[in-house]
């Protein structure tokens, strides 16, 4: 028998380390994040993959109708996590998608703002849903173009004619038919034909006049280049083209008083996760304040959704949070949402 040396079982010994190194990193817990494009902040996942000793792989869709489709066309087997609109949750939760949280593993639940938990149409007790982000669109006037503010700070704001071929507003029908009725009074989710034709005689008549194009995705180039002094949109899509040396200068963002159509995005696990407990976890670490203020200073959104994380943030969000205070969040209309794309179609055939 061949006696081996010191130096070949130093040797062996390394291989076999080595070998089970590499299985061990190979088997570290996954967890597949599927979420909006850009929505994660890079670092935050670093030091979850440090903490937890996972890997997370976050994969990008840039619609809820994309993520929908995809997830139950065999996608959903793919994922742990998603990050849906309101709406679509109250569908995934009725078509059984998802899974419960664990809540007593959901710590950071009490920092959630009750002011948000009011303003949740579904899932208000977040047996299944997580809250993310909280926001609307709004109004954007170019006060280099408008000097002294002299414009109505209402969703009429659009019937002024001094912005005539200068205005846009979203290429989206919930949000456009959402915004007039919310100045009459209404619910952004009404079905009441009376109500809905009413939002109707006022966008064609009052707004169309002024409204040069209809435009959910380059309002914000225009308005930087100086083509539109009013656009409809969200605030991000405008300050992210306007160097934020001339935002004072520039950019006059408001939401009417009336308020007007919202979003609510939340974490939910779905029901063939295969690694809920990973994505728990990621949700309340997300909900760190510390962590959460990362995400809002990436996109210099306000504090709304998370009570302690403002005293974290490092930069000035676009607008303050109480503006969103009026706003009402969209929800599933099912068959009724019919309705609002036939005033659409109505709308932009004129």
């Amino acid at each position: 028998m061949k006696i081996k040396t010191k130096t070949q079982i130093a040797l062996a010994l390394t291989a076999i380390v080595a070998s089970f190194t590499l299985l061990s990193c190979s088997q570290k817990r996954t967890l597949n994040l599927y979420t909006w494009t850009y929505y994660t902040p890079e670092k935050v996942v670093k030091d979850f993959e440090k903490e937890f000793d996972c890997k997370v792989v976050v994969t990008e869709y840039d619609s809820n109708e994309t993520m929908f489709t995809k997830l139950v066309n065999g996608g959903a087997k793919s994922f742990d996590m998603v990050v849906p609109g309101q709406d679509y949750i109250s569908i995934m939760i009725e078509k059984g998608m998802l899974q419960p949280i664990v809540q007593e593993k959901f710590t950071n639940r009490k920092l959630i703002s009750q002011k948000l938990i009011d303003k949740k149409s579904v899932d208000r007790e977040m047996v299944y849903s997580v809250p993310y982000y909280f926001g609307a669109s709004g109004i954007c006037v170019n006060k280099k173009k408008v000097p002294g503010g002299n414009y109505e700070r209402t969703w009429n704001i659009f019937a002024d004619p001094q912005f005539k071929d200068h205005a846009s507003m979203m290429d989206d029908y919930r949000e456009v038919i959402g915004d007039a009725l919310a100045y009459l009074g209404y619910s952004v989710s009404t079905t009441n034909e009376e109500e809905l034709a009413a939002a109707e005689k006022l966008i064609k008549n009052d707004w169309l006049p002024n409204i040069v194009k209809f435009d959910a995705e380059s309002f914000g180039k225009d308005f930087e280049r100086g083509n539109l002094w009013l656009c409809q949109g969200y605030a991000e899509c405008v300050f992210g083209e306007v160097p934020e040396e001339d935002w004072e200068d520039t950019i006059d963002f408001f939401i009417p008083e009336a308020g007007g159509p919202s979003y609510l995005e939340c974490m939910c696990i779905l029901k063939d996760s295969k690694n809920a407990d990973l994505a728990t976890e990621f949700m309340n670490f997300m909900h760190r304040p510390e962590n959460y203020a990362q995400f809002l200073d990436a996109f210099r959104f306000p504090c709304y959704v998370n009570t302690e994380a403002a005293a974290y943030m490092t930069k000035k969000p676009m607008y303050p949070a109480e503006i969103l205070d009026n706003c009402e969040a969209k929800v599933d209309l099912g068959a009724d949402l019919e309705k609002y794309f036939k005033i659409w179609e109505d709308i932009r055939s004129k």
